[in-house]
């Protein structure tokens, strides 16, 4: 069985990085919005970053409790960053996450 591909446009492919940076959105909204799951943003941010960039991310990702929403502590439902709700065609600033 055939996984789909799915295609992104190069503004896509830079909010997921800055979200994949940023330390309170966890993996989850990435693939609410983008249908990415966690695999496939590792995949990308491998391809897209340079190799030391991919390592710093990685190892500053790796176990962070905010970035997956089951391990997440109770009262961290924030996860959006203060400018979040200007960026255009953001389906997530629309509406609550939980």
């Amino acid at each position: 069985m055939k996984k789909d591909k799915i295609v992104l446009s190069m503004e896509q492919i830079d909010r997921i990085i800055e979200m994949a940076w940023e330390d309170r959105t966890p993996f989850d909204a990435i693939h609410l919005q983008f249908g990415l799951k966690e695999q496939d943003v590792i995949k990308l941010m491998r391809r897209e970053l340079k190799i030391s960039s991919f390592k710093m991310w990685r190892s500053r990702v790796q176990g962070r409790k905010t970035k997956h929403n089951r391990i997440r502590e109770d009262g961290t439902d924030r996860f959006k960053c203060s400018r979040q709700r200007f960026i255009s065609n953001n389906k997530i600033s629309k509406r609550g996450f939980k």
